[in-house]
């Protein structure tokens, strides 16, 4: 058991005092704390800070938009390039130009 400064020890052949008045009491009005503290919501506030978020979410998606485009318009290049490069002159031009020729006529093997 604790002991604390001031404390008093309780005698237990005398009764406790009760802890609240006796006597007619009035109902007690319940109010918020911001309400008794003075403060009331602030629509305008509330107004700014949706204008805030619609505004952030719109620059979000348009920032978005246009990578997209970006992303697109490379895509439509490297399939342009893989269509232009993959036909059978590019394939040749890019064999001649890193040494390789034409393959001679083919030798058959007689079987044993």
């Amino acid at each position: 058991m604790a002991v604390y400064q001031g404390a008093r020890p309780r005698l237990i052949s005398l009764p406790g005092r009760p802890r609240i008045a006796e006597g007619p009491t009035l109902e007690r009005r319940r109010a918020r704390t911001a309400i008794r503290a003075g403060r009331r919501t602030n629509r305008l506030g509330l107004v700014l800070t949706g204008i805030v978020v619609v505004s952030a979410t719109s620059y979000d998606i348009g920032r978005l938009e246009v990578a997209r485009q970006r992303m697109d318009a490379k895509v439509q290049d490297l399939n342009s390039d893989l269509n232009r490069l993959g036909r059978e002159p590019a394939i040749r031009k890019q064999a001649i130009d890193n040494g390789l020729g034409q393959l001679d006529d083919a030798l058959v093997l007689p079987a044993r």
